[in-house]
C-alpha cells in the first residue's frame, strides 16, 4: 500500500514544485493535495486518510492551527505543531535558544514605549527592532538614534495590535554585508549559503544574492543545536557572524530553499522528502 503524504499548501510556489517532483519520483508514495482555502475540520474527526502532513502554508496561523487539528486527529505533521509554534513566534525562539544554551544576540522585552525607549537608550544604539511574529525581513527595524526610537515606537503605539504592544529589541549584530542561512533536516545540517546585500537587511526575499556557504564543524554544530533547541525536524537557521564567533538570529520552520539548491549542489527538496517518508512509515 502507497504511502500517503498529505500536501498541505496555499500557493504552489517553486519551493513547493521541487518539492512535489521528489514526491512524484518516489515508488510506493502517494500525495494528497489539501489546500488550506478550502479545507474545513470537524472536531473528532481521525485520520484523514493521509500517514503525515507536510506543512506549506504561507500563512503562519492558519498553517499552525491545521497542525494542531491534524494532530488531535492522530496524524504525525512535519514540522509538528510545538515547532511551528516556538518558530513562529521570534521572544519564545529566544527563550528556547537560552534554555539550550545556543549563542544569540542580545535580546530585551518591553512592554510598553516608555519602557522601550529607556531599554533602547540603555543597550545602546543602533538597535534592532522587530514584531514577534513575521517573516521575509518585514517590519524590522534598525533604530540608530533617539528621534527614530520615539518615532517608531509611538508608530507601533498607534498600529495598536497584539503584535505591536510587545516590543521585542535585538543587540545589533555587524554582519559586514552578509549572514549565513543553513539548512537542517533531522539530525544533519545539510547546506549552507551567504547571503550578502548592501542593504543591513539581507533576506534573499529582500533582495539579499545567495552564494555557497561550506558547512564547518562549527555551523553544522550550531545549526543542529538550534534545530534541537525549538523540537527538531526540518528547520532553516539564520546566523550571523560577529566578533564573538557564530550567533543564532532566528530558526524558520516553513524553510524556503529554491535559491538554494543550485547555489549550494545540494538536493534539499529530495533530503526533505526522505525525512517526510520516513515519519510517515515509522508513525
Amino acid at each position: 500500500m502507497a504511502t500517503r503524504i498529505g500536501f498541505l499548501h496555499t500557493l504552489i510556489r517553486k519551493d513547493e514544485k521541487l518539492l512535489l517532483d521528489e514526491l512524484a519520483a518516489r515508488p510506493d508514495v502517494s500525495v494528497v493535495m489539501i489546500d488550506d482555502r478550502l479545507l474545513t475540520f470537524k472536531l473528532g474527526s481521525r485520520g484523514f486518510g493521509v500517514d503525515t502532513v507536510l506543512e506549506r502554508s504561507i500563512t503562519h496561523s492558519r498553517g499552525l492551527t491545521a497542525l494542531q487539528l491534524f494532530e488531535a486527529g492522530g496524524v504525525p505533521c512535519v514540522n509538528n505543531s510545538a515547532v511551528a509554534t516556538t518558530c513562529g513566534d521570534k521572544l519564545l525562539t529566544s527563550i528556547a535558544l537560552q534554555k539550550a544554551g545556543v549563542p544569540q544576540p542580545q535580546v530585551r522585552v518591553a512592554f510598553t514605549a516608555e519602557s522601550a525607549l529607556a531599554t533602547i537608550e540603555e543597550m545602546g544604539y543602533p538597535v534592532v527592532m522587530k514584531p514577534a511574529v513575521g517573516s521575509w525581513g518585514r517590519l524590522l527595524a534598525k533604530i540608530n538614534d533617539r528621534d527614530a526610537a520615539e518615532a517608531l515606537l509611538e508608530h507601533k503605539e498607534v498600529l495598536g495590535s497584539y503584535h505591536h504592544s510587545i516590543f521585542y529589541l535585538q543587540e545589533y549584530v555587524e554582519k559586514r554585508g552578509r549572514d549565513i542561512r543553513s539548512f537542517v533536516v533531522g539530525d544533519e545540517c545539510i547546506a549552507a549559503i551567504y547571503r550578502t546585500s548592501d542593504h543591513w537587511i539581507t533576506n534573499t526575499a529582500r533582495g539579499g544574492v545567495a552564494t555557497n556557504c561550506p558547512v564547518t564543524a562549527e555551523i553544522g554544530t550550531l545549526s543542529v543545536n538550534a534545530a534541537e533547541a525549538v523540537g527538531g525536524g526540518m528547520v532553516a537557521i539564520d546566523l550571523f557572524e560577529s566578533k564573538d564567533g557564530i550567533l543564532v538570529n532566528e530558526v524558520n520552520h516553513t524553510m524556503e530553499f529554491k535559491n538554494s539548491v543550485t547555489t549550494t549542489g545540494v538536493n534539499i527538496p529530495g533530503a526533505m522528502v526522505d525525512y517526510v517518508i520516513n515519519v510517515a512509515r515509522n508513525r
